[in-house]
């Protein structure tokens, strides 16, 4: 039911490609000599590029230099980065050199002869096999599939090769329901990263209560890991892997070329889930997504966590829940899993708050087909999601009421008669509703267009005030 059409299958011959590729050009590069890579990320809105790449001694550079400075001068400070890393490692072999014998108390080594100074290394850049001139600015030097050298290493230049400029799981992951990593990628797109999930192969050793010292010490030996078989954006976790914590691991693309991988693991193992929900059984109608001729909608009020967590919420309006049910963490989940499971085409939700649409329903509902829309009230906003494979959008129009029934001539009849009642007409001018209106346009057919109106309507015990909102 979790799995995505189409595009997967085409990406899984893909990723096997590349790993049989990569598979090989490491057993040759093992034996010719690898060529390290040197990554450059040069953006034209922005000043500066910058350059990553590792030096010999194992350190990691990220340099920052200015786009319309001479090449010149980012080599030379390369080559005073890499003399400073040659520097700190003899160092250390001459402290370990040094070091009192543990066992006797004596030096293992007497003082022998100082090493000669470390000079300067040769830095150049070429770029089909021809040097690069160190008066070419930054900006022009920098191109892709250069060749940098520093010393007797060689790196391998790839400018703006697709990245990951975000990259996080959810803390509360659950038995049977869908784990989807929020994403952000730069020169890429999702679509065309791949991705790998894999478990711990045991549990780790829970930590002793006191705070004493643990399995996990970082003397411990790392988590032995294993395959789950699923090679897709969205894992959805068994029962089997209750207990165990899970890890992504993910290369950026944009179905042409591949950027670096980065892996990522849970910081929770799998927990038990609550079984069986009210919405499983609902589910088995929307197994697919309806045929281009039909629009399956679904509109949900997924109340605000800054509702939820208040003594009036939890004594008077949901006495009936447990304390651990209102957690924005868990309802997340289940919020995540009922609505991917529709299928729909056009979700209209309300009461969503800000960091609920960005770091959970935006990435969820993204791995599934569908793109959104926020709209921010006060606490909390409105959130329009559409399928990007029946829709585009066209445009977006956000209406405040209040604005609207004091300056639109087309509501002065109603805004007249609410004059006859000063304290109703106080409160609805007071209210923060708004509707959210996107327009949009069939991928099918383009002279199809279609308006989704959301919002969400003030309603109080002692007044209808959301009739005058609907006029």
């Amino acid at each position: 039911m979790w799995r995505l059409p189409g595009v997967r299958a085409a990406l899984r011959g893909v990723r096997t490609a590349v790993e049989r590729r990569s598979r090989t050009e490491a057993a040759s590069e093992t034996s010719v000599g690898a060529m390290e890579r040197a990554v450059v990320r040069c953006v034209p809105s922005e000043p500066k590029l910058s350059l990553s790449f590792a030096l010999a001694d194992g350190s990691h550079k990220n340099m920052q230099r200015d786009q319309s400075e001479p090449l010149g001068r980012a080599l030379s400070r390369i080559a005073t980065n890499a003399l400073k890393g040659h520097a700190k490692v003899a160092a250390a072999k001459k402290s370990r050199k040094n070091r009192p014998n543990a066992g006797s108390g004596v030096a293992c080594a007497g003082p022998g002869p100082e090493p000669a100074a470390a000079c300067e290394p040769v830095v150049k850049l070429y770029y089909r096999e021809e040097a690069v001139a160190e008066d070419v600015l930054n900006v022009d030097a920098w191109q892709d599939g250069a060749v940098l050298q520093i010393g007797d290493v060689k790196y391998k230049v790839e400018r703006n090769p697709p990245a990951f400029t975000e990259l996080q799981l959810p803390r509360y992951i659950m038995a049977g329901f869908p784990v989807c990593p929020k994403l952000g990628v730069e020169f890429g797109d999702p679509t065309g990263s791949l991705f790998r999930w894999y478990k711990e192969t045991k549990p780790r050793a829970a930590e002793p209560e006191g705070g004493g010292p643990s399995s996990s010490s970082p003397s411990s030996p790392s988590p032995g890991w294993t395959e789950t078989g699923v090679d897709e954006r969205v894992y959805t976790p068994s029962n089997a892997d209750i207990g165990l914590r899970l890890k992504l691991h993910c290369t950026p693309g944009n179905g042409q070329r591949f950027g670096p991988s980065r892996e990522l693991e849970s910081v929770c193992p799998v927990e038990a889930g609550p079984g069986t929900c009210t919405f499983d059984h609902r589910h088995l109608y929307t197994k697919k997504v309806t045929d281009d001729a039909l629009i399956r909608t679904v509109s949900y009020n997924i109340l605000a966590d800054t509702y939820a967590q208040t003594e009036f919420s939890r004594t008077v309006l949901y006495p009936y829940c447990a304390p651990y049910a209102l957690e924005l963490d868990y309802r997340q989940n289940l919020i995540q899993k009922e609505l991917t499971g529709y299928n729909a085409d056009l979700i209209c939700l309300q009461e969503v708050d800000r960091c609920v649409f960005t770091d959970s329903l935006m990435p969820a509902l993204e791995a599934f087909g569908l793109e959104g829309v926020f709209r921010i009230k006060q606490h909390e906003g409105l959130a329009t999601f559409y399928r990007k494979s029946k829709f585009s959008l066209l445009s977006q129009h956000d209406i405040a009421f209040h604005e609207a029934l004091q300056s639109d001539p087309l509501h002065k009849e109603l805004l007249e008669k609410l004059a006859l009642y000063p304290s109703a007409q106080e409160r609805v001018l007071q209210r923060s509703s708004v509707v959210q209106v996107s327009v949009l346009q069939s991928t099918k057919d383009s002279s199809k267009k279609i308006c989704v109106a959301n919002t969400h309507l003030y309603w109080h015990p002692k007044g209808r005030f959301c009739f005058s909102q609907v006029a």
